[in-house]
């Protein structure tokens, strides 16, 4: 082996293991190595909502996240879904690109904490058009703390703060959402999840409440690549009914 190939291998070694936001709602902890880029793909994610005698059903194509690691305690993210197709009983499909979503996440704690916090701004830049998206421009910032529980077993409280526009396109709003997320290896390579995730939506035309249980699993191929799958169950009527997803992410 040359010595420069020699070099990125040992450089390789000393890397982590990859560290996802798939397949949860959870955003975790960690971030991105320092000059490496990771994407975390869906290969499709198909949702069902049933209410007052409707069936809506929304399927989203490779929706993908890339992200770069700018320091070892911070990355910058971009969300883009290439192809999105929404149904509803008895009206017309929408389907094209759906909204981009830029995000940037700085670890607030030194490795060795107990309990580890992140800062997660963000902002959607609206691409999507009408039916798939709203036109408007919204943004947040979501607090995920993350500490070990009981053997293999980590929580993650996923406090999140919302600025969204009014149902109406008439002004803004703030919308609370929080999770609990318990996490945990059974097997070598593979962890399973569950969580129980909350949104209070406050529009000014009325409080919208959604709630859903959530599960998933994830296999570590390699310590660089990543396979998952993953269902929600709706607990509202404002909530979709069920969510199917599978996917994958990979870091270079």
């Amino acid at each position: 082996m040359s010595p420069l190939l020699a070099l990125a291998a040992t450089a390789a070694a000393q890397l982590p293991p990859i560290c996802t936001d798939r397949p949860s709602k959870a955003n975790a902890v960690c971030t991105v190595p320092a000059g490496h880029w990771q994407v975390e793909a869906s290969i499709a994610d198909w949702t069902l909502t049933k209410a007052g005698g409707t069936r809506t059903t929304v399927l989203a194509i490779a929706p993908t996240t890339v992200k770069y690691g700018l320091t070892d305690h911070s990355d910058l993210e971009l969300t883009v879904v290439p192809f999105a197709r929404s149904q509803t009983t008895g009206e017309p499909s929408f389907s094209g690109a759906g909204d981009l979503l830029v995000r940037y996440k700085q670890r607030l704690t030194h490795d060795s904490a107990p309990v580890q916090v992140t800062a997660i701004p963000f902002v959607k830049i609206p691409v999507a058009k009408r039916g798939l998206g709203n036109g408007k421009g919204e943004g947040g910032i979501a607090m995920p703390v993350s500490f070990n529980v009981a053997g293999p077993v980590i929580m993650t409280l996923g406090p999140e703060a919302d600025w969204l526009a009014d149902g109406d396109g008439d002004g803004r709003h703030l919308a609370v959402v929080n999770l609990v997320n318990l996490a945990g290896s059974i097997a070598p390579r593979l962890t399973l999840d569950g969580e129980l995730w909350t949104n209070l939506n406050f529009d000014p035309a009325g409080t919208i409440r959604q709630a859903s249980v959530d599960v998933a699993a994830a296999y570590a191929w390699t310590d660089y690549l990543q396979l998952d799958g993953g269902a929600n169950f709706g607990l509202t009527r404002n909530t979709p009914d069920l969510e199917l997803y599978s996917g994958f992410s990979i870091r270079f």
